[in-house]
């Protein structure tokens, strides 16, 4: 159990033991503590057997050997040959308890903290990097484990043996276990030192470790390798990966020696014990105080004993990192939902399609006790904050859109002021320049955030009096950027629904024209897609989202049409597929095209946040207004 001697608390992290913290991580030991009470037996118990050997080699030199009892020689042999098979199977039920323990603290947290981030709103994930939540449910989780299932297990075992040892000794010879003491205190020094050297080494290796990671997480996905082979940069990406591959390397080596140095004092403590114990011990024996078998078993407990104590001495090091490790987990744990649930929230059963805004606005500014504190990356300014276009979040995708008289979407609110109501099977279409606020409008209607001011009601039901789960059943939204799982098209489709038959399933491909497509495909619908879906072109992809949503059914539909991208034939194919995908439903649509213009209900034009124009295509035009120059400039064309 002294595998873990080294262990290192986090970086930037003072760790700081508490009553309640510790109140807190011991429930995640209440369900195992039946394993746990085994785990202690099992070590007692191998701790016990282990003080037997030296007392059999005491009895063998100083009774057996001088007497020549053969008889007495071979049941003490076959004693020395059982204890060690006997430890063997009490160490491999021990591991298997530790093991449970471990493993199901882990299960038991990252079930926790999987399932926290999942109802953590948008605004959550647009400001945390992918990597940090990453080191919490993979790193942190398994350094706080090491509190439940090592570290307190050693304190209890260490303690006792420690004592059970001293005990020993002292019956067997007080004065040599006196002078065995008498180099404690230069041994603590020793050690506690090296140990804040090698906690500060740990801290720049996960400090340099974090900046490897984080250069290998934003380059070797798609996105980053794309942008990496576009640009011609791999050998500079090569080359700085080596730098920080380099640091590792070296912060790696430098620990290694610092730890090697730890044991090298400690090898040098009992080494200088030892000498004392048989050096002294012999002049006693000399004299006829005691024999030569109370040096030997002294000797052999002498060794235990230094290292029991060590692993007293790296205890309060080893329990407060892992408690740091805690920390770090109940950190997002204890973060407040940005878009909760109300108690005793109404359940969207049959939704009519209805959609009302009321003087509805909003802002971007982020509230940071919702967030994870902040970390030092690397190439970036600490305390950067940013004005909006309404592109900090999201309306950066309306790539293709024209901003009217160049004036700037620029703005420390995103909307202002915005009410409309959509009657159910309605078509609303939503235009503007890029930044207006087209795409934050229809982020509010499945409460991806929440309004700062005014009401978003769906059949005359404020969003937030609803549940999460009916709001999302009664909407299905289609945005620019098309996100596909790395799997089959199957799965990808049945994500909407699960329960889906081949037949739905087909029925659905075919309303968005993307069957016949899948049907040729060597696997038909048993394609893997690839990463994000990138094997497939992206009107390919525009097309199964758009199968996605049908099969979901929804009663309020939500998109973005922009095609900028592509070709003529996938357009055709799309605006072919929408029409039968909003026939019947209440529809909310960042119009890019004409057609889908003129078959509006209702236009809204949007501008720097706001809606500064309403009406249908004619009514428009007769305004002469910021609509007319997008129709002019974009929509004519």
């Amino acid at each position: 159990m002294r595998g873990n001697r080294f262990r290192a608390s986090q970086p930037d992290e003072k760790p700081k033991v508490t009553l309640a913290l510790l109140k807190r991580v011991l429930r995640y030991a209440k369900p195992y503590r039946w394993q746990l009470i085994g785990m202690l037996a099992t070590i007692l118990l191998s701790s016990g057997l282990s003080l037997l050997t030296p007392l059999i080699f005491r009895n063998m030199i100083d009774v057996v050997l001088p007497a020549k009892d053969l008889a007495r020689l071979v049941w003490l042999t076959l004693a020395l040959l059982a204890i060690p098979v006997l430890n063997g199977g009490i160490r491999i039920s021990q591991r298997r308890l530790n093991s449970a323990v471990g493993e199901g603290v882990i299960y038991d947290l990252r079930s926790q903290l999987f399932g926290r981030l999942q109802r953590m709103s948008l605004r959550f994930f647009t400001n945390t990097k992918t990597g940090e939540l990453m080191s919490r449910l993979n790193n942190d989780v398994v350094g706080a484990q090491n509190a439940i299932s090592s570290t307190i297990v050693d304190i209890v075992t260490n303690s006792v043996q420690t004592l059970a040892l001293l005990i020993v000794m002292l019956s067997l010879e007080w004065r040599l276990t006196l002078i065995s003491a008498l180099i404690l205190p230069f041994f603590i020094i020793a050690a506690r030192k090296l140990e804040v050297v090698l906690r500060d080494i740990a801290r720049h290796s996960m400090s340099v470790n974090a900046k490897m990671n984080a250069h290998m997480n934003e380059t070797l996905n798609i996105g980053g390798a794309l942008l990496v082979k576009l640009f011609g940069r791999a050998n500079e990406e090569e080359r700085r990966f080596r730098e920080r591959a380099a640091s590792v390397r070296d912060i790696g080596i430098r620990r290694a020696v610092i730890g090697s140095s730890f044991m090298v004092v400690f090898a040098l403590v009992t080494a200088v014990g030892t000498a004392l114990v048989y050096g002294i011990g012999g002049y006693f024996v000399i004299m006829d105080v005691f024999t030569v078998g109370t040096i030997v078993a002294l000797g052999s407990y002498l060794s235990q004993f230094y290292g029991a104590l060590q692993d007293l001495a790296s205890a309060p090091v080893d329990f407060s990192t892992s408690m740091v490790s805690f920390e770090r987990v109940f950190e997002i744990m204890d973060l407040p939902l940005d878009i909760a649930e109300k108690e005793n929230a109404i359940v969207l059963k049959e939704a009519r399609g209805e959609l009302q805004f009321d003087n509805v606005s909003f802002d971007y500014e982020t509230d940071y006790s919702i967030l994870l504190k902040e970390v030092k990356r690397y190439g970036r300014h600490e305390d950067v904050r940013a004005v909006f276009s309404d592109s900090v979040s999201a309306e950066s995708v309306g790539a293709d859109s024209v901003e009217a008289e160049s004036t700037s979407q620029a703005r420390s609110i995103a909307l202002e002021g915005i009410s409309f109501t959509a009657k159910p099977g309605q078509l609303i279409a939503l235009v503007g320049p890029s930044g207006a606020g087209k795409t934050t409008t229809t982020y509010l209607i499945p409460r991806l955030y929440d309004p700062s001011a005014g009401v978003v009601r769906v059949d005359g039901i404020d969003l937030k009096d609803l549940t999460l789960e009916s709001l999302a059943n009664a909407i299905g939204m289609v945005t620019q950027e098309t996100y596909l799982f790395h799997d089959t098209i199957r799965l990808n489709l049945t994500y909407a629904n699960p329960n889906a038959a081949q037949a739905d399933v087909e029925s659905a491909a075919r309303a968005a024209n993307i069957h016949n497509f899948i049907a040729a495909l060597p696997n038909g619908y048993d394609t893997v897609v690839g990463e994000r879906g990138y094997r497939l072109s992206g009107g390919e992809r525009q097309r199964i989202a758009l199968a996605r949503v049908i099969l979901k059914n929804p009663r309020i539909l939500v998109l973005d049409e922009a095609t900028s991208s592509l070709d003529s034939e996938s357009e055709a194919l799309i605006q072919e597929a929408l029409k039968r995908v909003m026939a019947g439903r209440t529809s909310i649509v960042i119009a890019h095209r004409l057609s889908t213009i003129l078959a509006a209900d209702l236009i809204l034009v949007m501008d720097r946040g706001r809606i500064v124009e309403r009406g249908t295509h004619e009514d428009l035009l007769a305004l002469n207004g910021l609509y007319s120059h997008l129709y002019n400039t974009q929509f004519r064309s």
